[in-house]
């Protein structure tokens, strides 16, 4: 008995103790609910209302204030997590910090360590963020004018001692940049070489590059930048056909077949066929219409030098009408057979039938962009047959019907295009 009357005490004892901190935490937020009540509830009169109403206000402009100084804290600290290259941390930071503020990134001033002399050099100004690209290349010239004219227009990141790209003159620098473009314009690998550094990043902006570029696709009908305000910016938004790839088109139909020997049957057949054009930098162009997959076709038509007979060549050139629509004429036609020597016409040669006519096929088509690709569609405008004999001198056209079966052409771009190039721009 002595045993369970002291450990009912100990229990009721145990209560007693939990019922007052529980009445002890009531207490402390019965408090803090009355005095944040009172800090809020407004005073009477005009005048105590606008009091209760700014100080109110104060209080959510420190509180905004507090969170912004935390994220702006957390942001930083994501931002050298992920120079130091730890990127997970990094990450962790750059939630936390957008979690408080979502907007965090445009409210900081990104600064670099001060120097030896105490100044410090703004990264990028926030009022300047509308010409980002400009103003990037104007920082990275300024900066490297204000180092030591001794210093190259890169630095290898760790020592070596195998030469490095650095002590080439600025002369064979670009001089490479133009066989990275190559003549077969290909910008997309000149934008990702002004990635390694500061340096081949003014060197991809040359201005003499872009110009070049211009000419080679337009002429001379680009000898003045209005409107653009660069030749790359003309390049990248006056509209032209693209030459790292191909312009493809699929073509389906169902086509009646022959009837059956008792009457009741017919077959209907689906047909199914592609046609590709590929244009070069210099005015000429291939087009081909062959029922094989693109998979099969496409690395055939790499090189200009394609044995297929099928396949048409020929040039094409860009007209721009009254409406600011920019369209391809192509005049095509299958190429001419090479005369064989006399040592080879023997009786094993075959002997194809002399031809008394020539073929050409004119075509015009009209170029607009679609989805987040620019320049990726052709629309067909006509596409016409001209017959010549030979002996008469006499033309003959016969006009296509523009129906179904002349399916937009949409560029898919090909690396294998642009892997090897045979001179420079």
């Amino acid at each position: 008995m002595a045993e369970g009357e002291i450990n009912s005490a100990d229990v009721l004892e145990e209560e007693e103790t939990e019922d007052s901190g529980d009445s002890d935490l009531q207490v402390e937020l019965s408090v803090f609910r009355a005095q944040w009540m009172s800090e809020l509830k407004p005073v009477s009169g005009s005048g105590g209302t606008n009091r209760g109403l700014s100080r109110a206000a104060d209080l959510k402009r420190k509180q905004e204030i507090v969170r912004e100084e935390k994220a702006r804290e957390l942001f930083l600290k994501a931002v050298e997590e992920e120079q130091n290259g730890a990127v997970y941390e990094a990450i962790k930071y750059y939630r936390r910090a957008m979690q408080l503020v979502p907007d965090i990134e445009f409210k900081i001033n990104y600064t670099r360590s001060p120097d030896p002399d105490g100044v410090d050099v703004n990264y990028m100004e926030e009022s300047e963020r509308d010409s980002e690209i400009a103003d990037l290349l104007t920082y990275f010239q300024q900066q490297l004018s204000l180092q030591d004219s001794s210093l190259k227009i890169c630095q290898p990141e760790a020592e070596t001692t195998q030469m490095h790209i650095s002590a080439l003159p600025l002369e064979v620098l670009m001089y490479i940049f133009h066989w990275v473009v190559s003549s077969d314009l290909d910008l997309r690998a000149l934008e990702q070489l002004s990635l390694v550094c500061r340096g081949f990043y003014i060197c991809a902006r040359d201005p003499e590059i872009w110009r070049s570029a211009c000419l080679r696709v337009w002429g001379r009908s680009c000898t003045k930048l209005v409107p653009f305000n660069s030749w790359r910016e003309m390049f990248l938004e006056r509209p032209r056909v693209r030459f790292d790839g191909v312009y493809i088109s699929k073509t389906t139909y169902i086509r009646q077949g022959e009837e059956s020997l008792d009457g009741f049957y017919r077959a209907w057949h689906q047909v199914e066929y592609y046609r590709y054009l590929r244009f070069f930098p210099d005015g000429q162009m291939m087009m081909l219409t062959t029922p094989e997959d693109p998979l099969i076709t496409v690395p055939r038509l790499r090189s200009r030098n394609v044995r297929m007979e099928s396949v048409l060549f020929g040039h094409y050139r860009l007209s721009q009408d009254t409406d600011n629509q920019t369209k391809v004429f192509a005049v095509v036609s299958k190429r001419k057979e090479e005369k064989v020597p006399e040592y080879q016409k023997n009786r094993y040669y075959r002997r194809s039938p002399v031809q008394d006519s020539d073929h050409s096929f004119h075509v015009g088509l009209q170029l607009s962009s679609g989805g987040r690709q620019q320049f990726n569609k052709l629309m067909w405008i006509h596409h016409s047959c001209h017959i010549t004999y030979r002996s008469t001198g006499e033309t003959v056209v016969t006009a296509f019907d523009i129906d179904k079966t002349y399916t937009p052409l949409f560029f898919a771009r090909v690396k294998s295009y642009t892997a090897f190039s045979e001179k420079p721009l």
